[in-house]
């Protein structure tokens, strides 16, 4: 356990019909930090004390997963990044920074659509935007999610965090329906990334689910790629975007990257 996590105060908070866990750690500037899949919270600790060394970090438990109890409706990213935004009302914050990774790259990307007026900056990571982004191998082991999968993942480090901390460990394998059905819905947020109202910083693994061209797409509609920046930075994109293509890592290794911290926060503590 780390030294942030020693020192965390853990509490819940009842949003959106959904009985909320989440922990502060450190000091500043709030940020946000939503993790991935079948994760929780605890997976950032090798990056958290970089982090809260900075910035005044809230780190959520996303509904069904860690110590937040499932609820009667599937897992949807509109509605969790609802929850998220309600969570920001719930603790009184002024525009939070909000950073995720995967499926909480996701949530936050829908909270910047969604509630542009509650978000800072965002840092989406490991998010792609259409599935059909997604490696066609990846797409197929997806469909193999779902409750019959939980004798295989009972070696995981994803099933043992979850039967330590989820308030009811027998709920692993409904969740695993969950993600699988979340999972097999086509999307494309094309249209809502290219209206996208807050900074954003858009990071990827060289070696993701996705390829690095993907990503670019993302940059370009966010106005980036498009034209030489210029000596003062004058040909950046218009709303502050940025991309970061991370070398040397994969998906799931990703969110606990040094790497992966500094250029959050090199992002997120420039000047407006």
């Amino acid at each position: 356990m780390t030294t942030a996590q020693q020192t965390a105060t853990g509490e819940y908070a009842d949003v959106n019909g959904v009985h909320l866990y989440y922990e502060t750690h450190g000091q500043g500037r709030p940020m946000i930090l939503l993790h991935g899949g079948l994760g929780s919270g605890e997976m950032f600790a090798p990056i958290l004390p970089t982090l809260a060394g900075r910035h005044q970090v809230i780190l959520p438990d996303l509904q069904g997963h860690g110590r937040t109890a499932d609820v009667d409706r599937p897992l949807d990213l509109a509605l969790m990044a609802d929850d998220i935004a309600a969570l920001i009302d719930h603790l009184g914050l002024e525009k939070p920074d909000v950073v995720g990774y995967s499926l909480g790259g996701g949530v936050g990307l829908q909270l910047a659509v969604r509630h542009p007026e509650k978000v800072g900056r965002l840092v989406s990571a490991s998010a792609q935007i259409r599935r059909d982004a997604t490696y066609p191998e990846i797409l197929a082991q997806q469909g193999q999610v779902n409750a019959a999968a939980v004798e295989f993942m009972k070696a995981t480090p994803m099933y043992e965090l979850y039967q330590r901390v989820a308030p009811r460990p027998e709920d692993f394998g409904g969740l695993l329906d969950k993600i699988g059905a979340a999972m097999a819905q086509d999307f494309d947020f094309t249209e809502e990334v290219r209206g996208l109202r807050v900074p954003t910083l858009v990071v990827a693994a060289d070696a993701d689910l996705a390829p690095p061209s993907h990503f670019v797409e993302v940059f370009k509609l966010l106005d980036g790629g498009l034209r030489d920046g210029g000596w003062m930075g004058e040909g950046r994109p218009k709303g502050g975007h940025a991309l970061a293509i991370l070398p040397g890592l994969t998906h799931y290794n990703l969110f606990m990257s040094p790497l992966f911290a500094a250029v959050a926060l090199a992002f997120l503590d420039q000047q407006s």
